[in-house]
């Protein structure tokens, strides 16, 4: 069985938000996320339309290979470097609303599970959904790149 571990982060991202964004109908944008910067070191919000489907499942992603694991690790994982002036720059923590909104979602959804004090992790459901869209992934790129085909998980 392919798992999220033997394919390209990157492009199971992508394929996993575009899973999310047709199959999955708890995982909806607020209203105000068109307008919500993701954290007080970014300068802008987010210029891609579907960034919400993109960080959904970088979330799912990181639960699934970190998990359990907790909103303040998610907000230091997702910050970056603040400095806009002359003075070295410092880091910064991503904004908690969106993440935890996602978090919440995904419960929902049934995908996550909460354990109590160690933060979220993924449930049966959840993991069945991740290890099915990598196994996807996995034969579409092993028709593009034939030498990837000895990495199948078992």
């Amino acid at each position: 069985m392919t798992t999220p571990h033997d394919v390209p982060a990157s492009k199971f991202i992508e394929k996993l938000a575009k899973y999310l964004k047709e199959n999955v109908e708890e995982v909806q944008p607020p209203s105000w996320a068109t307008f919500a910067k993701t954290g007080s070191h970014v300068e802008k919000q987010p210029q891609n339309p579907d960034w919400w489907y993109t960080r959904s499942a970088s979330l799912l992603r990181k639960v699934y290979v970190h998990g359990p694991i907790g909103l303040e690790k998610l907000r230091s994982d997702y910050g970056g470097r603040k400095g806009f002036t002359v003075r070295p720059n410092h880091a910064s923590k991503a904004g908690g609303s969106n993440i935890r909104k996602i978090l919440q979602q995904l419960e929902a959804a049934g995908l996550i599970q909460t354990t109590r004090p160690a933060g979220r992790r993924m449930a049966p459901k959840g993991r069945k959904m991740l290890q099915e869209v990598s196994e996807d992934l996995h034969k579409e790129l092993v028709k593009v790149i034939p030498e990837l085909k000895k990495y199948q998980g078992e």
